[in-house]
């Protein structure tokens, strides 16, 4: 009668010794299976999907600070963009100058205003002249705050019976803002300044 209750104790130790061995293994892959979830959720929390001509192409999200370089730089180009091109159409000028507003401060404006006052668009219009502007680099100095660039460019303007090449070289500050439809890079140009307009050459048409 013992030898047997002695078997059934061990057999019940066994069998203790299993499940509690069962029971850990399962919290150990339940632990496993959550982490693993909330690894694989944070990873496709950082992926978008832009649909472009019908294909899906992935999009890697990422920190500001990793990006600041080139969303500081592509807001410099599309302000001198905006700002520098021109069509002998009232309507386009006052298009493109309204979003270069967006994206600087009263430095643009005042250059905005001058040239106005100086009768430059109206001439634009009446000589039926376009104005576009080529990037060379942007200088971008991301070490310190605000940031200082330098725009190095080309711009070319055509009159009905020449053209004229002329190089462009402006400096300025860019600081934080928020984003916004009119300014999705959140930056603001400031001291905006032109140091060099010359021509580099002259074309009969």
């Amino acid at each position: 009668m013992f030898p047997k209750a002695r078997n059934i104790e061990s057999a019940f130790q066994h069998v203790r010794l299993f499940t509690a061995v069962i029971v850990a293994g399962s919290l150990m892959l339940d632990a496993f299976v959550v982490w693993w979830s909330f690894r694989i959720a944070a990873r496709s929390e950082d992926r978008i999907y832009v649909l472009a001509s019908g294909k899906a192409l992935e999009a890697t999200a990422a920190s500001r600070r990793e990006n600041i370089p080139v969303e500081a730089r592509d807001h410099i180009r599309t302000f001198h963009q905006y700002f520098f091109t021109l069509d002998p159409d009232e309507k386009v000028i006052a298009t493109n100058l309204s979003q270069a507003l967006y994206l600087a401060d009263a430095s643009a404006l005042r250059l905005y205003n001058n040239l106005k006052e100086n009768g430059y668009y109206s001439g634009i219009i009446s000589g039926n002249i376009s104005q576009e502007i080529s990037v060379d680099s942007i200088m971008l100095d991301s070490r310190t705050y605000p940031f200082y660039f330098r725009f190095y460019g080309t711009e070319k303007i055509v009159r009905p019976t020449s053209q004229v090449t002329r190089n462009l070289l402006t400096e300025g500050w860019l600081r934080y803002t928020s984003r916004s439809d009119n300014n999705p890079h959140g930056f603001l140009i400031e001291r905006w300044d032109i140091k060099d307009n010359h021509d580099l050459k002259a074309e009969s048409r």
